[in-house]
């Protein structure tokens, strides 16, 4: 009579911690469920973020060839400092954001930032060497741009051999380089000696990878993160031989243009620049009166003008929850002014890819 009902109440009592069981099993199993489609959806519309946040990025670089494109007509086809290029676009809403915005009643956070920046206001390193051949002169400059910069000028040799090592080979129909034989006694001790010795090691062995970008000088030995902070804005790596420009280069490349000009000249000539001052060929550049004396004109070889083809582009958008900064290089037609991409290197959150053109 009495273990009957004790019987039942055990009983009862695991069949009620069973339903217990499945249903946490049950609603378990359900949030798993909503949680897996939440994730879903979110990788969906972050997809879809960073897709539009590219879609406005190709907008500001068509606004960027058509400000280039204007710019080139309205100033003859100079380029200078005080151009419209030059006008950064601060922090700007996006206009078909907000109307999103109004009428969703939400905050999308939509902003577009960019600047535009002479590519050619900065030393080419691919000028250190043409057709696998060092140019003395090119050589002889980056020393007096490292020394300018208190760096060791000794880094520019190692890092010409390298730029002429991993250029293509010239077609034997070619002839010497393009003049820049001339002028090498201004240089810090690197004489036609030195080019023979990286000739010689430019022939044989493997290949060393081309610089990409500025970065890939930490591969050459000698070059430190500390250097690269100093050299960051000063040099630039082109598809191709390039001129500085004298319109827009700073004054510590003034004065590695010239060897014997003191910094403190080259200072005055760029605030005079600044100031709405510009030259209208190289001519009207070496008239100067900081260059009056012979022994400060540019060296003979060297490449220098008051035009540029190339252009970097930084754009910075932010969409949402989505980041994407992004530097382009744009090539300007010298003759119509329109402009090409040749590539796009994006960053988001800290993953950095390269798309070129």
């Amino acid at each position: 009579m009495i273990t009957g009902p004790r019987q039942l109440l055990r009983q009862r009592g695991v069949a009620v911690v069973t339903a217990l069981l499945l249903t946490t099993l049950a609603v378990t199993i359900v949030a798993s469920l909503f949680w897996q489609q939440q994730v879903q959806v979110r990788s969906m519309e972050n997809q879809r973020l960073q897709f539009q946040t590219r879609w406005i990025v190709r907008g500001a670089l068509s606004l960027s060839r058509l400000i280039l494109q204007v710019d080139f007509f309205s100033k003859g086809g100079l380029t200078i400092e005080n151009g419209i290029w030059a006008q950064p676009l601060e922090e700007t809403r996006i206009d078909d954001y907000i109307e999103r915005e109004q009428r969703e009643s939400e905050n999308f956070n939509a902003t577009l930032s960019g600047q535009i920046v002479d590519a050619q206001s900065r030393y080419n390193l691919t000028n250190l060497s043409e057709g696998r051949v060092i140019s003395p002169t090119d050589v002889a400059m980056f020393e007096r741009l490292l020394t300018q910069l208190q760096l060791n000028p000794s880094l520019a040799l190692p890092l010409a051999r390298q730029v002429a090592s991993s250029q293509p080979a010239p077609t034997p129909a070619t002839g010497a380089g393009t003049g820049t034989s001339t002028g090498t006694g201004t240089g810090t001790g690197t004489g036609t000696g030195s080019t023979t010795a990286a000739q010689s090691g430019a022939s044989g062995g493997t290949e060393p990878m081309g610089l990409v970008r500025v970065d890939d000088l930490l591969s050459v030995s000698g070059f430190t993160p500390q250097a690269m902070e100093r050299l960051r804005d000063f040099l630039i790596i082109l598809p191709q031989r390039t001129e500085l420009n004298v319109n827009t280069a700073p004054p510590e490349l003034l004065a590695a243009l010239s060897p014997n000009l003191p910094l403190a000249d080259a200072n005055v000539m760029v605030n005079a620049r600044k100031r709405g001052g510009f030259y209208r060929d190289t001519a009207d550049y070496t008239n100067l009166p900081q260059l009056g004396p012979a022994n400060r004109k540019p060296v003979q070889g060297l490449l220098f003008g008051v035009k540029s083809n190339f252009f970097l582009v930084y754009s910075r958008v932010r969409l949402d929850r989505a980041a994407l900064d992004a530097v382009s290089l744009l090539q300007r037609n010298p003759t119509s002014g329109q402009s090409t991409v040749l590539w796009i290197r994006e960053n988001e959150n800290g993953d950095q890819r390269k798309r070129e053109f």
